[in-house]
Parts: C-alpha cells; sequence; structure tokens
C-alpha cells in the first residue's frame, strides 16, 4: 500500500522552476517545484512512500498541468507521453530512482495506468497496456499486461495498487505527432510503367527519431491489428504538402481505377525492394514516412504506403490482406472492377498488390496461400 492515494498538502515557500528540455525538436517549459528533485536514499517501501506523499501537494498541480498541455499543443500519443515524461524526470531529478518515482507520479497523475516495482536496488515503472508489445516481457496483473519501462531482472516485488480511473496506455497513433521542424532531404521516386510520374517527398526528420523507439503491438492477439497501427496512423501534413501536389496532378483526369493503377505502379517500380532481416535483421514494419524516407521496403512497408495513398487520394476504403508469408492490400471501389477479390462483410475489395511488380489492380501474386488470407478493413 505505499501508493496509496494522500490527500494534497500545501508547502509553503516553495521554490519553482520553469524547467525547459527539447523533445525530439519541440521546446516544451514545465513548472516543477524544488522539491520535485527527489533524492530516494533507498528502495524501501517507507522512503518510497515518503517520496510519493511529498509529490502530493498543490504544488505539483502545475506541472501536472503543464505536462498535459504539451501533450495536447503536440498531439503526443500515449507512448510519446511516456517518453516525454520520462525524459524531463531524468533530466530534472539528479538521481535516477527519484526519477522513476517523478515519472510514475506525472503519468499517474495523468490518468494513465502505472504501476511501481523494486528491482534490488532499482526502482521500476510499470505500464499497463491495451496493446501486446511483440518482443517485450511483461507482467500480468489482475489480467493486464504490464510493461517495465526499463528492464528489470527476472525477480521483482511488484507494489499492486490501483488508483480509480486509471487507463491502460494504446499504441493507436491517431493524430500526426508535431515532432521537430527540420526536414529530410528530398526524395524523387518515378514509375517505371509512367516515367513522367515523378513525385518528389521528405519527411519530418524527428518523427523518424520518434518512429526508431516505437513499439511493434497487436491488439487481442490478432497479428492483422499489428499492419493496421502502422496503416492507420495519419501522414505528415508537410510530406502531404509535399507529395500529394504531385500525384493529384498525374491522377486527376483518370477514373479512380485507373489512378488506383498509377499510384500502384508508381510503388510497385520506385522503390526498391529488400527483406528486413538482411537490412535491419529483424523483421520491421514502417510507417508511411519511413518507406518514403529510407532506401529499402518489403512488401508490408509498400502495402501500409499504398494504403495511405488510396484512402487519402482517392476517398476509398481499403483492406490490408495477409497470406502466410506476405502482405498486399485490397480496394473496395465504387464502381464495378474485375479481377481477384476479396469479400469482407459482403463488400467486394479488389486485391491490388504493391509487391507484384508491374502487376494490375486485381491481379493476385501467384504461388500464395489464397485459401489461408486473412482480411483487415483499414480506417479512413
Amino acid at each position: 500500500q505505499m501508493l496509496k492515494m494522500r490527500r494534497p498538502n500545501r508547502h509553503k515557500n516553495v521554490m519553482c522552476y520553469d524547467f525547459t528540455l527539447s523533445f525530439y525538436g519541440q521546446t516544451c517549459s514545465v513548472r516543477l517545484p524544488e522539491f520535485a528533485n527527489l533524492s530516494l536514499k533507498d528502495c524501501q517501501p517507507n522512503s518510497i512512500a515518503t517520496g510519493w506523499e511529498l509529490l502530493c501537494n498543490d504544488e505539483m498541480n502545475n506541472a501536472i498541468r503543464d505536462c498535459l498541455e504539451t501533450r495536447i499543443h503536440y498531439n503526443l500519443c500515449d507512448w510519446a507521453y511516456l517518453m516525454f515524461l520520462n525524459q524531463l524526470a531524468q533530466k530534472y531529478c539528479n538521481n535516477p530512482n527519484g526519477a522513476t518515482l517523478l515519472t510514475a507520479f506525472l503519468y499517474c497523475q495523468s490518468g494513465y495506468q502505472m504501476r511501481l516495482a523494486v528491482d534490488g536496488a532499482k526502482l521500476v515503472l510499470l505500464y499497463g497496456s491495451k496493446h501486446q508489445i511483440f518482443d517485450k516481457g511483461y507482467f500480468n496483473i489482475d489480467g493486464i499486461p504490464f510493461y517495465p519501462l526499463t528492464e528489470p531482472s527476472k525477480s521483482i516485488s511488484i507494489c499492486r495498487a490501483a488508483f480509480e480511473g486509471e487507463t491502460p496506455m494504446s499504441l493507436i497513433i491517431d493524430k500526426e505527432q508535431l515532432l521537430g521542424v527540420d526536414m529530410s532531404a528530398e526524395r524523387t521516386v518515378t514509375a517505371d510503367r509512367n516515367k513522367s510520374m515523378s513525385a518528389t517527398s521528405y519527411v519530418p526528420q524527428k518523427l523518424i527519431e520518434f518512429y526508431n523507439t516505437y513499439p511493434t503491438s497487436a491488439l487481442d492477439g490478432n497479428p492483422m491489428t499489428r499492419w493496421a497501427m502502422y496503416a492507420n496512423t495519419p501522414l505528415a501534413q508537410k510530406t502531404k504538402d509535399k507529395l500529394y501536389p504531385s500525384l493529384r496532378e498525374y491522377i486527376s483526369k483518370n477514373d479512380k481505377l485507373l489512378a488506383a493503377e498509377m499510384l500502384l505502379n508508381w510503388v510497385q517500380t520506385g522503390f526498391v525492394y529488400e527483406y528486413d532481416d538482411k537490412v535491419w535483421g529483424h523483421d520491421r514494419a514502417f510507417f508511411a514516412e519511413e518507406t518514403l524516407y529510407y532506401p529499402y521496403c518489403d512488401c508490408e512497408d509498400r502495402s501500409i504506403l499504398f494504403s495511405r495513398l488510396i484512402r487519402d487520394l482517392l476517398g476509398l476504403d481499403v483492406a490490408l490482406i495477409y497470406y502466410p508469408g506476405h502482405l498486399a492490400t485490397a480496394v473496395c471501389f465504387d464502381s464495378d472492377v474485375s479481377g481477384d477479390i476479396m469479400l469482407i462483410n459482403n463488400r467486394k475489395f479488389v486485391v491490388c498488390d504493391p509487391t507484384y511488380i508491374g502487376a494490375p489492380v486485381g491481379a493476385q501474386m501467384p504461388g500464395l496461400e489464397y485459401e489461408k488470407a486473412q482480411a483487415i478493413v483499414l480506417n479512413k
């Protein structure tokens, strides 16, 4: 019960600081009282409880408010917000365990679900998650997976105290993360079939850095939701402003079928294919910006990017289609289109494979296990 919620106290004559830090290129300021620079002498329950009680006072309200306003101002998703709080606490506190306790307090008071644990002489923050995170161990607490922010040893002591109204983290990114202002170098991609169809893009450099930290996850054990996480994330506005006018110019005089054909060939032939194991040493799916940024991509990445283009530029519904060992897309056209189809909830989706080089709309890649195909319809 060391984290039992306590009535706020008032500290007289408390010195507060406008503490400033740079978070992925954005300058953020948080009002923090002097006593928030915690220095835990050990990780005994009484020491942790004393530190927690010290933070439970009115002087911390401004800090919590500033953190929440930062989250709103920069559209920070749950993962970005936790990273922001952790960076803030690590830079403000002189003591690693004190920084962990400050992170936990700010995260908890922002409404998120967390637990504290002791690993020898080290304090560890565990965050509850709605999604199963790949390649990361977790602790099952009352049916909820809790993931350690820093890797602990195999045996730790966990405080199971819960807080009213706490909410587990979601790994969904439903808004553009407004990180930094610097853009990457421009990149021009040209289609093979329509060589005049050439479009130039760039992406926010800090967004690419942030995506490097983003954990791969799935919902309810459904691996299809893993790719949907990436595909449903909106493209950065500056990237759209750079890329989309050229693409719109090429496709604007055509019906949606021919426009989809042109976009499909642009993705099929304009990007260089390579296996993740060779490039990264492990499987890694890309957000759309990453495919536009990195020199190589695979079937997952192409499908995610193509699905984003079709939804943004043509306004059509798209599904990701998973065959064992391969990912493609299917498009729900608003007119009758022939070819290989998938019926999803009695709606006709026409297969479009961004990795089947030169294949038209309606053509499935040969040799796949069609009978085992699974589909998930993406958000607009």
